[in-house]
Parts: structure tokens; C-alpha cells; sequence
């Protein structure tokens, strides 16, 4: 286990330098000058040679990007023209916009979006695992049917239709819920709660059509299996050999699909977010490429793209928890 879990480590370590060689590449050096982006379009010659001095963009391109992975690592000093900052690792640069750290700008959202992340991840394994199980042990029946009618419906509606939905049946005509309106965890769990209901079944609801049918899929494949099979002719009961046997080996493709899915939901939710006024990462990206602050967007999809990275270790670990006879080696 400990030499797997070191070169998987190793695996990731090399996977993210390749990703942060990639998002620099396309986003520092494609674009154009940094440095005119920085200063912006009434900035004069002199503004924007000053500009690219502080940014230390005078220098070749792999001292750039050795520059960025040193700040990632172990911070980076900053020359403001009259002084110097220093910004903390992981160190993703300055704000073209309000000059502010843009690690800081992702401490700020992370929290909504870790929110909206992890409950609608609770929503989607327990509405689409159960809506699968129960579709697979009523297999040719009318409730298979309707079940598989509402996940193909479930997977056909975008987020933004569900969502808007949502909001125009329980705050609108029922009148059952306020509006959402995001409330931080650490001032009122309970109005934090509320704030973030109707935002996890949204997105939740179109995710867990997904996993039914995933659910569904695998655990039909594994029923069909040689050693079920075994089990049934020995006289085990059909609860017993779902619930002990079968079950266990039906959701590994789910958990490793819920990692997958967890990871890139810090750059995926920007519709959700958008929609119910979360601040987020999403909402952050968004305003970040409109205004064509370059650092933000690089920061981004270098943690989103880590998240992913490391979801993928946690999966492969939950999979061999999940499944007996995955062996990590």
C-alpha cells in the first residue's frame, strides 16, 4: 500500500507540472503581452514598460514559468515601484484588476463553492444510487420503466432549467422557501442550510440521473456474474447476496465516478452559482475572463485541475475499499 500510495504520488506530481506548463503556455504567452493586459488600454508605453518590470517579464519564458512554480511553492516577492510585497505560497500572483493576492480571491470563494460541492454530491449518490438499485431489482417491471423515463429526463434537462424551476415552484408560487440568498457557514449554520437547499438539489437533481443509470448498469452486470451465480445456487438469500456481494462490486465505477465528478465541480458549478447568486469559484472564473485578469484564470484551472488529480488517489483508494478483489499494488 505504501509503495503504491508514493508513485501514485509521484504519478500526480508529474501530472500537475504538466497541467501548470500547459495552462501557463496558453494563458501567459498565447494571449499576447501580460503586461498591456495588466496595464490596461489607456496605459502609455512607459506605464506598460514599467508594468512588465514589476511583472518580470523582461525575463525568458522558462525564468517565467520557474518564477510561477517557485511562488506556488514557496511564495514570490512582488516589486509595487515603491516597495516590495510578498505573497504567501501558494503564491498564483496579482489581481490585474484590484491588485489583490489571488490566493486570497480563492480563499474568499472557495468556501460557497465547497458547499455547493459537497451537498450536491450527497444529493446525487443517494437519489441516483437508490433510483438505480431499485430500477435493477425491479428489472422489467413498470416501476424499471418509469424510473428509467425520469433519469433519461433527469439527464436531458440542463441544470439551468431545473434550477429555474425549483426557484419559480417553492420561492415563487408555493412560497416555501425565501429567494436564496448565501449565507457563510460560520455565521448561521441554520440560514446557511436554507441558502444552499434549493442550490444542492439543482445541480444534485441532474447529476444523480447520471449515477442511476450508472447504478443501474453495473449492478445488472455484476447479478450476471459467475460467482452470484455460485452464491444462488448455494441458497443464499437475494437481500444477502445484493446487499453483501453484488452491491459491493456495483459501486466502484460510482465511487470513482463521484470523485471525478467532486473534483471538477470547483469549475463546473459556475451555472449553479451564477443562478443563485453564489460567490464561488464559478462566479470568480466568470468575471476573471470577461475582464481578462489572466492570474485569476490561470489559478483556476490549476487548482481545479489539482483537485481533479488528487480526487483520482482518493478513488482508487475507495475502490479497493469498496471492491474485495481490487488489489493495490
Amino acid at each position: 500500500m505504501t509503495g503504491y500510495l508514493l508513485r501514485r504520488a509521484l504519478g500526480a506530481l508529474v501530472v500537475v507540472l504538466v497541467l501548470t506548463a500547459v495552462v501557463y503556455a496558453t494563458f501567459y504567452i498565447a494571449p499576447g503581452d501580460p503586461a498591456r493586459l495588466a496595464c490596461g488600454p489607456r496605459c502609455n508605453p512607459e506605464q506598460i514598460a514599467q508594468v512588465r518590470e514589476q511583472l518580470s517579464l523582461n525575463d525568458p519564458v522558462y525564468v517565467q514559468y520557474w518564477h510561477f512554480l517557485q511562488g506556488i511553492v514557496t511564495g514570490h516577492d512582488y516589486s509595487t515601484g515603491t516597495g516590495t510585497l510578498h505573497c504567501d505560497a501558494p503564491c498564483f500572483g496579482l489581481s490585474y484588476q484590484n491588485d489583490q493576492q489571488v490566493t486570497d480571491l480563492l480563499i474568499q470563494r472557495l468556501p460557497a463553492t465547497a458547499s455547493l460541492a459537497t451537498g450536491a454530491m450527497v444529493v446525487w449518490l443517494v437519489l441516483g444510487t437508490g433510483t438505480g438499485l431499485l430500477s435493477a431489482l425491479r428489472r422489467g417491471g413498470a416501476t424499471e420503466r418509469v424510473l428509467t423515463w425520469l433519469t433519461l429526463a433527469g439527464t436531458a434537462t440542463p441544470v439551468f432549467i431545473s434550477g429555474l424551476g425549483l426557484l419559480m415552484l417553492f420561492c415563487a408560487y408555493l412560497q416555501w422557501l425565501p429567494f436564496p440568498s448565501y449565507v457563510p457557514l460560520t455565521d448561521d449554520p441554520e440560514q446557511w442550510a436554507w441558502s444552499m437547499l434549493l442550490p444542492w438539489a439543482a445541480l444534485g437533481l441532474q447529476e444523480s440521473a447520471k449515477y442511476a443509470r450508472l447504478t443501474r448498469s453495473s449492478l445488472l452486470e455484476t447479478l450476471a456474474e459467475d460467482h452470484i451465480r455460485t452464491f444462488r445456487a448455494y441458497g443464499i438469500g437475494e437481500k444477502a447476496l445484493v446487499g453483501r456481494h453484488a452491491l459491493r462490486g456495483a459501486l466502484a465505477p460510482v465511487i470513482a465516478l463521484t470523485a471525478a465528478d467532486f473534483g471538477s465541480m470547483f469549475g463546473n458549478a459556475i451555472l449553479t452559482e451564477m443562478m443563485f447568486g453564489l460567490p464561488g469559484i464559478g462566479q470568480l472564473m466568470v468575471g476573471a475572463t470577461r475582464t481578462i485578469d489572466l492570474p485569476v484564470v490561470v489559478a483556476v484551472v490549476t487548482v481545479t485541475g489539482t483537485a481533479v488529480v488528487l480526487a483520482g488517489i482518493v478513488a482508487d483508494l475507495l475502490y479497493a475499499a469498496a471492491d474485495r478483489r481490487v488489489v493495490l499494488r
